[in-house]
């Protein structure tokens, strides 16, 4: 059988409009996007898996996978025929390789690879990393490198110099848990349901940051370097030992309090960073991106400093295959490439993408 979308396109992609086809499927969503120019988004489609997982309290792989598997035909359809065109109208194709889920990536990184080969088209894998960073182009089209960037997600938590569109060096980054990871954690110690950040992000509107006062970790020799797992036990001790004196803690209060640390912490250290390294222009990237704490404090450091700041639209902060076609755009112009052989990684730095 041909898919329709293999067929009757126009064929008119130029290197001025270069329209790319981008597939993510890291973790728990599984997406689809066209974006033209590394700027336009034609079509940003996404699977979410969240009401599923949640009856877990996390992302099961196996489960992911799966429905990976069952999804992405009809997400790469609907990518397509929402950006009114067929593969023939694409330059190239991008996808997710590395890092994530290996089954996970595994499925994303197999479809595109035999999308690419029927289709005759150039195969582009992106670093999900840089497809998070890659967001800001989309919601500031004139942002360009260099400048610093807080990349905080589930998985990772970074401080890294954008060179330029391709190009990164790693300054800071986390020791142990993530800040997202934490955030989880701590959500599910709390008693609130997964995803763990987005519900403690609304308790903590609701909660006095002030009521607790919880450590900020530093990494010795490492003054850029994160460190979020003695913040987690403490506030994991303090739940369990509440509970086992038989009180009642303030859930909202607790949260305010969490978000309040892990967003000083994030935000010092950054600005300590761009002001070492000589950086005005700051960005934000990955999905605890869009936790209001965060993004708060981040501003009200920048403009105390005179630094720009740019953010991501909440739609390009959790994963989405707009912000992996955006970088796939700039790693096609650069000559990046690859064949049959590509093969999924679940553990990559950005630097050696």
């Amino acid at each position: 059988m041909i898919y329709p979308f293999l067929k009757g396109g126009r064929g008119d992609f130029s290197p001025t409009a270069l329209k790319i086809l981008g597939i993510e499927s890291s973790c728990d969503e599984t997406a689809a996007a066209v974006v033209e120019d590394g700027k336009t988004v034609l079509s940003n489609v996404v699977a979410s898996q969240i009401d599923e997982h949640k009856l877990y309290g996390g992302v099961v792989p196996e489960i992911a996978s799966r429905r990976h598997t069952e999804n992405i035909l009809w997400v790469v359809r609907s990518a397509l025929e929402e950006a009114d065109c067929t593969l023939d109208d694409i330059g190239a194709v991008a996808v997710t390789y590395a890092p994530g889920l290996i089954g996970a990536l595994l499925v994303g990184v197999s479809f595109a690879k035999g999308l690419a080969m029927a289709g005759k088209k150039p195969l582009v894998p992106v670093h999900h990393i840089a497809g998070h960073i890659a967001a800001n182009y989309l919601s500031h089209p004139g942002l360009k490198p260099p400048y610093l960037c807080l990349v905080v997600s589930g998985g990772h938590s970074h401080i890294a110099e954008v060179l330029d569109y391709t190009r990164y060096r790693v300054v800071g980054r986390t020791r142990d848990d993530a800040a997202g990871e934490c955030f989880d954690k701590v959500a599910r110690t709390i008693g609130f349901p997964y995803p763990g950040g987005k519900n403690i992000d609304e308790a903590a509107k609701l909660g006095n940051p002030e009521a607790f006062v919880f450590p900020h970790p530093h990494v010795a020799g490492s003054e850029y370097d994160f460190s979020f797992s003695g913040l987690k036990t403490a506030v994991i001790n303090l739940v369990h030992n509440t509970q086992q004196k038989g009180a009642e803690i303030n859930r909202f209060d607790l949260a305010a309090s969490f978000q309040k640390t892990v967003s000083e912490i994030l935000v010092s250290k950054t600005m300590k960073a761009a002001e070492a390294l000589g950086y005005s222009k700051i960005a934000l990237a990955g999905g605890v991106s869009a936790n209001s704490g965060v993004r708060g404090l981040l501003s009200a450091e920048c403009k105390k400093r005179g630094f720009e700041l740019f953010m991501p639209e909440f739609k390009y902060c959790g994963d989405n295959a707009a912000m992996i076609a955006c970088q796939g755009y700039f790693d096609f112009l650069s000559g990046k490439r690859a064949d049959e052989s590509l093969n999924a990684v679940a553990t990559m730095s950005l630097e050696d993408k």
